[in-house]
């Protein structure tokens, strides 16, 4: 392989990183662009590959890489389109105003979003659970300041909630699909992201002292609704109880659920000629989908050109549990997609302890800067008062929580 081949491919790597972080500044949609880069770098690795032998194994290496972007990628489309369904029948939101009451105080509001936020995240991707708790916040009308103590909080927790659950952090999925961990091994990991979120949500609730009067909305629902929702529910718990009693793949069982979702639809006659039930699929966010499926061939072409094993060399400079901390530091600059796909592409050798510190490390160290995950930059778009230095306040109090997740995880996995 050319060493120019090399460098020419490493450089269109830190050019998609690069478009990614800057993608609020100029303006090019991250997805777009790391598409373009990664099918350019498995185009060269082609044109460029000058034997039969070496051009043999670019062939297996792009194929491997396919299969796994599209158990990713199914298993996403249908968890996605159950939430979009829910979302657009407005059953999560009624399900939020039924469990407020008409005055609470501004402390237990903070954690009541705090902890809906969290669990929710867990079911549903971040994109959604940051915009349905950001519209909660921007319904109460609180002050700029206030509003902004909220939003910090409900980052925090829609990055925390997702690391236990295949179902909430893309992040935490790769690292299951790849056999590092297992599904029940993933869901202790909710202890210690709870204790952090609940360790930050009592910090910024000290100076919270008023009442908070709110309009409830009471909205009725068609029965299909309520089976769907059902559905959706039985289909996570069944996912979590096939794999661990049968070792199905969680990717079978959603798409499984998603076709009782379209069954029960028809059954119900929601699914109709005017409006059929597969348009839900076409309204999912498929920006994240291609966003995902361009990470995944560059970094995949990163590991065929072997530039990945340069890239774990930290881990043979400090100890693992120092190495993944850093990771999760480092997820505050860079997407957390890219970091574990790069480390599951250079067979660095972990234990399953160390594989759930580096899962939590890189699921809520995007949450330490505003910029650093998904929900940070829905959160910035949805508050005109949440910018990065007005985030940046609360850089101290996210760290301690981050760390205190942290270690708690470390704690937590010597009793595995």
């Amino acid at each position: 392989m050319s060493e120019y081949l090399s460098v020419a491919i490493i450089g269109l790597a830190f050019a998609g990183l690069f478009f990614v972080v800057l993608e609020d500044v100029i303006h090019v949609n991250k997805a777009q662009a790391v598409l373009f880069f990664g099918t350019l770098s498995w185009i060269l690795l082609f044109v460029f590959s000058d034997h039969q032998t070496r051009h043999e194994f670019v062939i297996e290496g792009l194929y491997e890489n396919i299969a796994e972007i599209a158990g990713l990628w199914l298993f996403l489309l249908a968890a996605m389109t159950f939430v979009v369904y829910l979302n657009k029948k407005g059953l999560i939101e009624s399900l939020i105003y039924r469990f407020l009451p008409r005055q609470i105080s501004e402390r237990k509001l903070l954690f009541f979003i705090a902890l809906f936020a969290f669990v929710f995240s867990s079911l549903a991707d971040n994109i959604t659970a940051t915009l349905i708790s950001i519209a909660l916040i921007l319904s109460l009308k609180l002050e700029a300041k206030k509003t902004i103590r909220f939003a910090t909080v409900v980052v925090f927790a829609v990055n925390s909630g997702g690391v236990a659950m295949i179902t909430g952090d893309v992040t935490t999925l790769m690292i299951f699909l790849q056999g590092k961990a297992s599904i029940l091994n993933l869901l202790l990991l909710s202890l210690p992201a709870l204790l952090a979120l609940i360790a930050l949500a009592s910090l910024l609730s000290f100076s919270l002292k008023d009442m908070v009067h709110i309009q409830l909305k009471t909205d009725r629902h068609e029965s299909v609704d309520v089976v769907i929702a059902i559905v959706f529910v039985l289909t996570i718990l069944g996912t979590i109880a096939s794999n661990i009693l049968f070792d199905i793949p969680p990717v079978l069982t959603f798409l499984f659920g998603l076709s009782v979702m379209f069954l029960v639809a028809r059954a119900y006659g929601e699914d109709t000629e005017k409006a059929p039930i597969l348009n839900y699929i076409r309204q999912i966010e498929f920006d994240t989908l291609l966003f995902f499926l361009g990470i995944l061939l560059l970094v995949g072409a990163l590991k065929e050109i072997h530039a990945l094993e340069s890239f774990v060399r930290i881990y043979d400079v400090l100890p693992i549990w120092m190495a993944n901390y850093v990771m999760g530091i480092l997820s505050a600059i860079i997407d957390n997609v890219p970091l574990t796909a790069a480390l599951l592409k250079s067979d660095v050798t972990m234990n399953v302890q160390q594989w759930l510190s580096l899962t939590y490390a890189v699921g809520v160290g995007g949450s330490m800067l505003i910029i650093g995950s998904a929900a940070g930059i829905v959160a910035m778009s949805k508050i005109e008062a949440l910018t990065f230095m007005s985030y940046l306040k609360y850089f101290f109090l996210l760290f301690f929580a981050y760390t205190l997740g942290y270690g708690a995880t470390m704690l937590m996995g010597t009793y595995l």
